[in-house]
């Protein structure tokens, strides 16, 4: 059975305000952003010596990371940047339609928490507004190679930190857009030049998700087996493997590998879909950028989607306040939902082409 959301009142694609940057005011403070409980347990939770929750994904991590900011990193995702190394070593992965032309190309947007354990990490490619505005929302450091103009005035707000560029190259025999990687050193070296913080700094505001304290399936849940995203370009799926309880990722007709990790299929614990809202940027008198470029319409706004998880599928909203706000996810009941512990893949679909997604 094919499923598919209708746009609704809470406005798949409604605009809430304008689209101006509205970045809020912080007070000045000489103490450290601290994560807070990132698993549900009104009663505390006693975990092992040493040992706190990675707030990206729930899982156990040496405590000495516990305030560490994570990265995002932009990898190309044309079939000629295959195969990409070290994405299963993100802990959440967005991807996103990068341009209207070329089939709609899409492009990862990778987070990682720890970070310095990165052997190689890429393909590296440009960055683009909404990127900008999620790295934001996480308070992570963006991490891309140039851009279009139109990301000069977000790169320049005090609570965007970015590297541009100056990462390592391979020799694998590409053109040389396709040679970038992190390496391992380079974010040192990176923190060093620049001065950004490693730590979460003042525009840090809450943890992202909500963690289920145990493994959870979603009541009343429709089936989602498979899930076909409307990338025409890159032919984005995912299938649900019963035995693991993940969801693996393919493109390009199939299986994602990732061979720092011994060719290892890229997979997650839960999937997120957003019906999303966007614009070409426009150069004024009706004339729209020639490339394609775009930015999705998701500050100040809210719409509809899906969380997917344990083979089961249900429908929910998203939204979205300021630049540095979360973005939030609700069930049918209102509530924000409570994720299961492990990694998890957004991907923001056009909400043109969101009669064209399967999920059964």
């Amino acid at each position: 059975m094919m499923l598919t959301l209708a746009v609704t009142s809470v406005g798949c694609g409604k605009k809430e305000a304008d689209a101006n940057i509205t970045e809020p005011i912080y007070e000045e403070s000489s103490e450290e952003a601290v994560v807070g409980d990132v698993v549900d347990n009104e009663e505390g939770e006693d975990l092992p010596d040493g040992k706190v929750r990675n707030e990206l994904t729930g899982e156990l991590i040496d405590e000495s990371l516990a305030n560490q900011r994570p990265i995002a990193v932009m990898v190309d995702n044309e079939s000629i940047a295959l195969p990409h190394y070290g994405l299963t070593q993100a802990d959440v992965v967005y991807e996103m339609m990068n341009s209207t032309e070329n089939g709609r190309i899409t492009r990862f947007m990778a987070l990682v928490k720890d970070w310095e354990t990165l052997e190689q990490f890429g393909s590296i490619r440009s960055a683009r507004v909404t990127n900008c505005i999620l790295a934001a929302e996480w308070n992570a450091v963006l991490c891309h190679d140039g851009g279009p103009f139109y990301i000069d005035e977000y790169i320049a707000l005090p609570s965007v930190d970015d590297f541009n560029g100056g990462f390592s190259r391979v020799n694998n025999g590409k053109s040389r857009e396709y040679t970038e990687y992190i390496v391992s050193g380079d974010l040192d070296k990176k923190f060093a030049s620049t001065g950004a913080s490693k730590e979460y700094n003042k525009y840090y505001t809450e943890n992202h998700f909500k963690f289920a304290k145990e493994d959870t399936d979603i009541a009343d849940g429709t089936s989602a087996v498979t899930v076909d995203i409307p990338f025409p370009h890159n032919g984005s799926y995912l299938t649900y493997d019963e035995s693991e309880k993940v969801y693996k990722y393919f493109e390009y007709k199939k299986e994602h590998v990732d061979p720092q990790n011994g060719n290892a299929q890229l997979s997650f614990k839960n999937v997120i879909l957003q019906c999303t809202p966007f614009e070409l940027h426009s150069w004024g008198d009706g004339v729209y950028d020639p490339n394609g470029y775009m930015y999705y319409k998701i500050e100040n706004n809210k719409g509809t989607g899906y969380y997917i998880t344990n083979g089961k599928a249900e429908e929910i909203t998203w939204s979205k306040g300021g630049l540095t706000d979360n973005t939030k996810y609700y069930d049918a009941s209102g509530n924000e939902i409570k994720i299961n512990i492990g990694k998890t893949y957004i991907a923001l679909v056009p909400d043109d082409a969101w009669g064209d997604l399967v999920v059964e």
